[in-house]
């Protein structure tokens, strides 16, 4: 079991907002259980190590080609070398 962080009581304005003090996360999941119990789970607008689509299309693409031979000539990276 998690220890507690932060506790306080906050109440609802007329707009049945909650503001959360010293959030760390800009954004929240949030689920409502019927026992009046609120969950609140940091969100990110974006999946982190997500592979775009396009990304996946050009990588099959590249997979493709080297199984048929068609590949570019051997690049000497040695000069690079610390």
């Amino acid at each position: 079991m998690s220890a507690i962080v932060k506790e306080y009581d906050a109440k609802i304005d007329s707009k049945k907002r909650v503001t959360l003090r010293n959030a760390s996360y800009e954004y929240y999941h949030v689920q409502e259980m019927d026992n009046g119990v609120i969950i609140l789970e940091p969100r990110e607008l974006v999946v982190p190590f997500q592979i775009s689509s396009n990304t996946l299309s050009m990588m099959d693409k590249s997979v493709k080609n080297l199984k048929k031979g068609k590949v570019s000539s051997n690049i000497n990276l040695s000069e690079f070398k610390k």
